[in-house]
């Protein structure tokens, strides 16, 4: 049914699970997946405390290990599976979405499998989510899983 499969993760334990399951999927499909990790840019100020560090160099390498222990995770999750065509990548930008979307028509991609946080009322309005955005403005078919 599907060829391809992208899978944005952020390394979060929702995001995890959706990993796992999602390569099972493609084990099933026969399909290649694609992990998919976007980073923040550095920002001189920031509200998050995690993000804050002392230089660009220091936040870049942080982001750089950051994405790399989360796509060793990915990797690990479709080796475990038995899923022989996966890739893996990270990309910078302000908007998760738009890259999470463009990844996907960029690769070919026929799925978008990924994790929703189960925010409601207040908190997911504030704090937004990328996967109600992906579902908005993708093209290409979304399994959110939760």
């Amino acid at each position: 049914m599907f060829r391809h499969i992208l899978i944005p993760t952020d390394g979060s334990s929702f995001s995890d699970t959706a990993v796992k399951n999602g390569v099972k999927l493609a084990k099933e499909m026969n399909a290649k997946v694609t992990g998919l990790h976007v980073t923040e840019p550095f920002h001189v100020m920031a509200t998050d405390s995690e993000t804050l560090t002392e230089t660009r160099s220091e936040y870049e390498s942080h982001a750089k290990a950051s994405g790399q222990r989360v796509l060793t995770a990915f990797e690990k999750a479709a080796k475990d599976a038995g899923v022989v065509t996966f890739e893996t990548t990270v990309v910078e930008s302000e908007n998760p979405y738009e890259v999470i979307i463009n990844t996907a028509r960029d690769k070919g991609c026929d799925l978008i499998l990924m994790a929703s946080h189960g925010r409601r009322g207040l908190q997911a309005l504030l704090l937004g989510s990328e996967t109600h955005k992906v579902l908005i403005h993708s093209k290409i078919p979304v399994l959110v899983y939760r």
